[in-house]
């Protein structure tokens, strides 16, 4: 379902209280007339500003400036509290995905997973694992949702976020943060605003327009302070030519005096540029620590460069949340203890429900009869669970069964699951070394250097993958005067996937591939045992050990009646995937296990959209992103049918790398000399397939199910300021399912703006029995039939006769009619 955003926030903009533009050079800028002057902000509770009087300078500036934690427990960040005036400290934790302190915590699935259910609902009780787990591991900030749209394929975060679709978004974004905040954690809504790529993210200069910035990313935004987020975390980038942090138009005129945001502002991690400007601008508190709002605020409010009132502004903001949620009372709320089997079982659920079956030819799946009998399960994910995605997203799970595991438990101790690797990970021991060579489990002792310097002899040509595996420093492996494994570029130290950043026993993982002719080759190895001594392997895959992992795979799926392979793509914040493909040698080894067994189900463990060349030549492809803890059990659930498939995408899926909204446009991703250019306006992800005439791969919406639904009986009136859209669902399968009602809403023929083809307006998740129908009203609220216009800088409603469709997809419409759409009435002259 969808939800209106708030009348109150309608009439506001709509009344044209807030007025962004942007101007022909990009700059987003506030005209002077709506500009109101510097002021310092209502006044908060008697209480508050009891407060705010009794501090002095100094510990004002300790609650808008991290610091460390004295008794820290893993978390993100800290802020001191002032204990001679009962105000606690705050502990500040990413989370994603779960809870990311040194603790077991519930590892949720991935968001874009959560978003594919199409479930507002099932987004509130995530929401509530996190508020929950938040409070009873010391928490009280959770640096999560983020609601970033998913602009481009390659972005690295894609899996940390919804959609593509603002609406969608938006919906879930609120119910999400409802769901924290219900149980006393305070959520952060980010990145504010479009950090939509990791590349050049912490210096990227985006240019976009004013209506793309108000129709498509900022919606979501909008939709968390209409469920009053405690907090906002500023983008590393800029945004129309000021850093986000900075950035007066977004921070003040739009979040504050547009849609009545009443938290703080918070930097993301060293993302602050400034003090005088930052805080003049509505920036409230720097995070970790760094050099802005500390020493160098205190030193601005000396010199007169900063009013002590934009000061006790930002603290008014901090100290008003802290009340807000009971943290300033004497005796402050308890902290619940933690329910791990709660925690599971939505992940679980969610995780069922959010299994997006992208293709299914000849019955693949369900597996049953003689084909769930006979498995080979194939893939270096099918033997160990993958968790999520790294980076902020990473959770030490309470559990994580293998898949493997799980399909051996459903398939029954009857039946025949066999297992091979496919495609190796971790490398084999490295052959050929001269004495002295002891790499598969090199042990070094606390205040040792290990040494070698020898020769590595090849026999034949071949490329070889180098993968070391390391407890403590990376130890220096050089081949040939060339270091294999060099200090990674910019984030790349501090980031690491969920998969293949870590070996099954918890030992760091870094590769480099290199082509090595036949004979001998120089190695040096230099490793240091440091204060805790360390364990180090150096290993290695080649073209022949490969070639002897996918016949070995073929081998099993010639004598199994059906294959489950399962294939993984591993992101991270800090760093942009560099093509679709998936990654290593994964296509040829589908391609080789399709080709002996055509009933091959490929499992996807991928973070964003993904091409497929060998897709006609499998069964099935079920989409599983990054499932959580209990993805095991949810896949297997799905393979054999104990539940229905109920995710659809969130996201279009592309043919090909040069066939997407920033695919050849290098100024729109990832940008050039520092810019990028929002060219695409708002033809953002299906918008743009329709607007150029583009097929996808699979469209946004799309999902199958194991039954069939047939779709009737449209209606289409007007409902308020709205339309209702009436339709009748039946299941004409012979077994229970969920199907996606997705209303699509066509432009306004009165509106001299660019519109979308179609853009989604509505939707119902639905599980009907077999044979069940049920009668559906999706109500189109006002804002959907809206358009922002930049001349007006408010919100206009896009009149006229309106083409509403039902389908099951952007590009499957199953019902299409009629909507009028009239003018408001007239205010009744006096």
């Amino acid at each position: 379902m969808s939800h209106p955003v708030t009348r109150r926030s309608a009439l506001r903009l709509l009344g044209g209280a807030v007025t962004v533009a942007a101007a022909a050079t990009g700059t987003l800028t506030a005209p002077a007339a709506a500009l109101p002057r510097a002021r310092t902000g209502p006044p908060a509770s008697p209480r508050v500003e009891s407060l705010l009087v009794r501090l002095t300078l100094d510990e004002k500036i300790a609650l808008l400036h991290g610091s460390a934690d004295p008794h820290g427990l893993g978390q993100a960040g800290y802020l001191a509290g002032v204990p001679r005036l009962g105000i606690p400290p705050l502990r500040l934790a990413d989370g994603p995905a779960g809870l990311r302190v040194r603790e077991h915590a519930t590892a949720l699935p991935a968001p874009v997973l959560l978003a594919a259910t199409f479930d507002p609902e099932l987004a509130r009780a995530y929401g509530e694992v996190l508020g929950r787990e938040g409070r009873a591991l010391g928490q009280d900030v959770v640096l999560a949702p983020m609601v970033n749209l998913i602009r481009t394929p390659y972005a690295g975060r894609n899996f940390e976020t919804f959609s593509e679709d603002p609406l969608l978004s938006a919906d879930l974004v609120a119910e999400e943060i409802r769901g924290i905040q219900s149980q006393g954690l305070i959520a952060t809504v980010k990145h504010f605003a479009l950090n939509n790529q990791e590349q050049n993210r912490t210096s990227i200069d985006v240019r976009i327009a004013e209506q793309p910035l108000h129709e498509m990313e900022l919606r979501g935004f909008e939709a968390a302070v209409t469920a009053k987020a405690g907090a906002v975390m500023g983008a590393y980038n800029k945004v129309n030519g000021a850093y986000a942090c900075e950035n007066k138009p977004l921070l003040s005129d739009i979040l504050r005096d547009g849609w009545g945001f009443e938290g703080w502002v918070m930097t993301d991690w060293f993302a602050a540029h400034s003090t005088v400007a930052s805080l003049t601008a509505g920036l409230d508190m720097e995070m970790p620590s760094g050099p802005y709002f500390g020493d160098a605020l205190k030193k601005a409010v000396g010199d007169g460069s900063v009013a002590v009132a934009l000061v006790d502004r930002s603290v008014r903001r901090v100290l008003g949340v802290m009340e807000r949620f009971s943290l300033l009372d004497t005796e402050a709320p308890a902290r619940p203890a933690r329910d791990p089997q709660a925690g599971a079982d939505v992940a679980l659920k969610i995780a069922k429900a959010g299994a997006t079956l992208l293709q299914n030819r000849a019955a693949t799946l369900p597996l049953t009869g003689a084909a769930a009998r006979s498995i080979a399960v194939i893939g270096p994910t099918g033997a160990l669970p993958f968790i999520g995605g790294g980076g902020s997203a990473h959770v030490v799970p309470d559990r994580a069964q293998s898949p493997l595991d799980a399909i051996r438990a459903h398939a029954g101790k009857d039946a025949d699951v066999t297992y091979t690797m496919g495609e190796d990970l971790y490398g084999k021991p490295l052959p050929g070394t001269s004495a002295g060579a002891d790499f598969e489990g090199q042990r070094v002792a606390a205040g040792v250097t290990f040494t070698y310097d020898g020769t590595l002899t090849v026999t034949d040509p071949d490329e070889w993958t180098f993968t070391i595996h390391y407890s403590g420093d990376r130890p220096k492996v050089v081949l040939d005067d060339t270091e294999l494994f060099p200090p990674a570029p910019g984030l790349g130290e501090l980031f690491g996937g969920g998969l293949v950043g870590a070996a099954p026993d918890g030992l760091d993982v870094r590769r480099s591939t290199v082509a090595l002719a036949a004979g001998p080759h120089r190695l040096t190895v230099s490793a240091k045992g440091g204060g805790k001594g360390q364990l180090f392997r150096l290993r290695r895959t080649t073209g022949a050990t490969r070639a002897a992992d996918v016949a070995d795979a073929v081998r099993a799926a010639r004598a199994a009646e059906s294959v489950v392979l399962f294939a993984y793509e591993d992101a991270t914040e800090g760093a942009d995937r560099t093509g679709l493909a998936l990654p290593g040698h994964q296509n040829e080894l589908i391609d080789a296990v399709a080709a002996a067994n055509p009933r091959t189900t490929v499992v996807l463990n991928t973070s964003s959209s993904t091409t497929m060349p060998w897709l006609a030549r499998t069964g099935a492809v079920l989409q599983m992103y990054y499932p959580g803890q209990e993805g095991a059990e949810a896949t297997a659930a799905v393979l054999f049918g104990e539940c229905d498939p109920g995710g659809r995408l969130t996201q279009t899926f592309p043919a090909s790398d040069d066939r997407h909204p920033v695919a050849k446009e290098p100024r729109r991703y990832p940008g050039v000399n520092g810019t990028q250019e929002y060219s695409e306006g708002i033809h953002l992800g299906y918008r743009w397939y329709d607007a150029q005439g583009v097929t996808p791969l699979f469209p946004f919406g799309h999902g199958l199910s194991y039954t069939t639904f047939a779709y009737s009986g449209l209606t289409v009136g007007p409902d308020g300021d709205g339309l209702a859209v009436g339709f009748t669902v039946r299941n004409t399968g012979s077994r229970a399912g969920v199907t996606v009602a997705q209303v699509y809403l066509g432009p306004s023929p009165d509106l001299r703006l660019d519109q979308a083809r179609r853009a989604l307006a509505g939707y119902r998740r639905l599980e009907l029995e077999a044979g069940a129908d049920r009668r559906v009203t999706v109500r189109i609220p006002s804002r959907s039939l809206s358009s922002w216009d930049p001349a007006r800088h408010g919100w206009v409603l896009g009149t006229g006769t309106r083409e509403v469709g039902v389908g099951v997809s952007a590009r499957e419409l199953r019902l299409v009619g009629r909507g009028q759409v009239a003018s408001a009435p007239a205010a009744p002259q006096p």
